[in-house]
Protein backbone atom coordinates (compact mmCIF):
# COMPACT_ATOMS: atom_id res chain seq x y z
CA UNK A 1 0.00 0.00 0.00
CA UNK A 2 2.91 2.52 0.91
CA UNK A 3 4.69 1.15 -2.25
CA UNK A 4 1.79 2.16 -4.38
CA UNK A 5 1.69 6.34 -3.16
CA UNK A 6 5.37 6.36 -3.97
CA UNK A 7 5.37 5.84 -7.72
CA UNK A 8 2.28 8.44 -8.08
CA UNK A 9 2.90 11.92 -7.93
CA UNK A 10 1.18 14.05 -5.53
CA UNK A 11 -2.27 15.69 -6.59
CA UNK A 12 -0.77 19.59 -6.97
CA UNK A 13 2.55 18.53 -8.61
CA UNK A 14 2.02 18.00 -11.83
CA UNK A 15 3.81 19.09 -15.23
CA UNK A 16 3.00 21.70 -17.94
CA UNK A 17 1.56 19.70 -20.65
CA UNK A 18 3.61 22.13 -22.64
CA UNK A 19 6.92 20.01 -21.13
CA UNK A 20 8.43 23.62 -20.75
CA UNK A 21 9.47 22.13 -17.09
CA UNK A 22 7.28 23.95 -14.31
CA UNK A 23 4.82 22.73 -12.39
CA UNK A 24 0.60 23.33 -13.76
CA UNK A 25 -2.61 23.32 -11.43
CA UNK A 26 -5.64 21.83 -12.48
CA UNK A 27 -7.34 25.10 -12.02
CA UNK A 28 -4.78 26.61 -15.17
CA UNK A 29 -5.79 23.70 -17.32
CA UNK A 30 -2.45 21.52 -16.18
CA UNK A 31 -0.59 24.55 -17.51
CA UNK A 32 2.27 26.52 -15.68
CA UNK A 33 1.31 30.36 -14.95
CA UNK A 34 3.78 31.33 -18.23
CA UNK A 35 1.70 29.31 -20.25
CA UNK A 36 -1.28 29.97 -19.21
CA UNK A 37 -0.77 33.64 -19.41
CA UNK A 38 0.31 33.10 -22.91
CA UNK A 39 -2.95 31.18 -24.13
CA UNK A 40 -4.86 34.05 -22.40
CA UNK A 41 -3.34 36.51 -24.28
CA UNK A 42 -3.76 34.41 -27.25
CA UNK A 43 -7.13 34.28 -26.77
CA UNK A 44 -7.98 37.59 -25.83
CA UNK A 45 -6.43 38.89 -29.23
CA UNK A 46 -8.47 36.30 -31.30
CA UNK A 47 -11.74 37.39 -29.35
CA UNK A 48 -10.57 41.10 -30.32
CA UNK A 49 -10.16 40.13 -34.18
CA UNK A 50 -13.39 38.28 -34.16
CA UNK A 51 -15.30 41.63 -32.96
CA UNK A 52 -13.63 43.52 -35.59
CA UNK A 53 -14.46 41.42 -38.03
CA UNK A 54 -17.75 41.62 -37.07
CA UNK A 55 -17.77 45.24 -36.64
CA UNK A 56 -16.73 45.93 -40.23
CA UNK A 57 -18.90 43.46 -41.48
CA UNK A 58 -22.04 45.25 -39.36
CA UNK A 59 -20.77 48.48 -40.80
CA UNK A 60 -21.19 47.26 -44.26
CA UNK A 61 -24.02 47.78 -47.11
CA UNK A 62 -25.01 44.61 -47.39
CA UNK A 63 -25.90 43.01 -44.19
CA UNK A 64 -23.95 40.01 -43.30
CA UNK A 65 -26.40 36.72 -43.70
CA UNK A 66 -27.88 34.74 -40.22
CA UNK A 67 -25.19 31.72 -40.78
CA UNK A 68 -22.12 33.96 -40.40
CA UNK A 69 -23.67 35.71 -37.75
CA UNK A 70 -24.58 32.22 -35.65
CA UNK A 71 -21.02 30.77 -36.91
CA UNK A 72 -19.28 33.65 -35.45
CA UNK A 73 -21.29 34.26 -32.25
CA UNK A 74 -21.18 30.16 -31.47
CA UNK A 75 -17.29 30.26 -31.92
CA UNK A 76 -16.54 33.34 -29.24
CA UNK A 77 -19.02 31.35 -26.99
CA UNK A 78 -17.16 28.47 -26.73
CA UNK A 79 -13.90 30.25 -26.09
CA UNK A 80 -15.50 32.45 -23.36
CA UNK A 81 -16.79 28.78 -21.90
CA UNK A 82 -13.35 27.39 -21.45
CA UNK A 83 -11.20 30.08 -19.71
CA UNK A 84 -12.36 32.96 -18.04
CA UNK A 85 -11.42 36.50 -18.93
CA UNK A 86 -8.57 38.44 -17.03
CA UNK A 87 -8.14 41.74 -16.98
CA UNK A 88 -5.42 43.72 -18.65
CA UNK A 89 -2.88 46.18 -16.69
CA UNK A 90 -3.58 48.88 -19.81
CA UNK A 91 -7.59 48.62 -18.19
CA UNK A 92 -6.89 49.71 -14.56
CA UNK A 93 -6.43 53.16 -13.73
CA UNK A 94 -3.30 55.08 -12.31
CA UNK A 95 -3.69 56.82 -9.12
CA UNK A 96 -3.34 60.59 -8.84
CA UNK A 97 -0.02 62.03 -9.64
CA UNK A 98 0.84 63.99 -6.98
CA UNK A 99 2.09 67.80 -7.46
CA UNK A 100 6.11 67.76 -6.69
CA UNK A 101 6.10 71.86 -5.70
CA UNK A 102 5.70 73.31 -2.55
CA UNK A 103 2.49 75.50 -3.07
CA UNK A 104 3.80 78.29 -1.22
CA UNK A 105 7.35 78.75 -2.66
CA UNK A 106 7.02 76.68 -5.34
CA UNK A 107 10.34 74.61 -4.58
CA UNK A 108 10.60 71.09 -6.09
CA UNK A 109 10.06 69.06 -3.63
CA UNK A 110 9.75 65.30 -4.78
CA UNK A 111 9.33 62.42 -2.77
CA UNK A 112 10.36 64.37 0.50
CA UNK A 113 6.89 67.09 0.04
CA UNK A 114 4.65 67.17 3.01
CA UNK A 115 0.77 66.36 2.42
CA UNK A 116 -1.12 68.39 5.09
CA UNK A 117 -4.76 67.74 6.12
CA UNK A 118 -5.85 70.78 4.15
CA UNK A 119 -4.75 68.86 1.22
CA UNK A 120 -1.87 70.43 -0.90
CA UNK A 121 1.61 69.69 -1.11
CA UNK A 122 4.54 71.63 1.14
CA UNK A 123 8.58 71.78 1.29
CA UNK A 124 10.14 71.40 4.79
CA UNK A 125 9.63 75.11 5.71
CA UNK A 126 6.10 75.32 5.09
CA UNK A 127 4.97 72.38 6.05
CA UNK A 128 3.12 73.53 9.35
CA UNK A 129 0.00 74.95 9.63
CA UNK A 130 0.96 78.43 11.08
CA UNK A 131 3.71 78.88 8.49
CA UNK A 132 1.28 78.31 5.21
CA UNK A 133 -1.73 79.59 7.08
CA UNK A 134 -3.59 76.12 6.43
CA UNK A 135 -7.34 76.21 6.25
CA UNK A 136 -8.07 72.83 7.83
CA UNK A 137 -9.95 73.05 11.53
CA UNK A 138 -8.09 71.02 14.04
CA UNK A 139 -10.47 72.25 16.84
CA UNK A 140 -13.95 71.27 15.16
CA UNK A 141 -11.73 67.78 14.18
CA UNK A 142 -10.33 66.86 17.08
CA UNK A 143 -13.54 66.94 18.88
CA UNK A 144 -15.23 64.81 16.56
CA UNK A 145 -13.04 62.07 17.10
CA UNK A 146 -12.88 62.54 20.85
CA UNK A 147 -16.56 62.36 20.58
CA UNK A 148 -16.01 59.29 18.58
CA UNK A 149 -14.05 57.39 20.77
CA UNK A 150 -15.99 58.20 24.06
CA UNK A 151 -19.24 57.99 23.68
CA UNK A 152 -21.99 58.66 25.96
CA UNK A 153 -22.77 56.26 28.78
CA UNK A 154 -26.44 56.53 30.03
CA UNK A 155 -27.33 54.18 32.53
CA UNK A 156 -30.84 53.07 32.99
CA UNK A 157 -32.88 54.17 35.69
CA UNK A 158 -33.95 52.29 38.76
CA UNK A 159 -37.50 52.20 39.36
CA UNK A 160 -38.27 52.97 42.73
CA UNK A 161 -40.07 50.41 44.64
Amino acid sequence: MAEEHRCQTPEGHRLCVNNCGFSGSSATMNLCSNCYGDLCLNQQQQQASTKSTVESSLSAASPPSSLEIESISSSSSTAEKQIPLIQTSTEQKQPPQRPNRCTVCRKRVGLTGFMCRCGTTFCGTHRYPEVHGCSYDFKSAGREEIAKANPLVIAAKLQKI
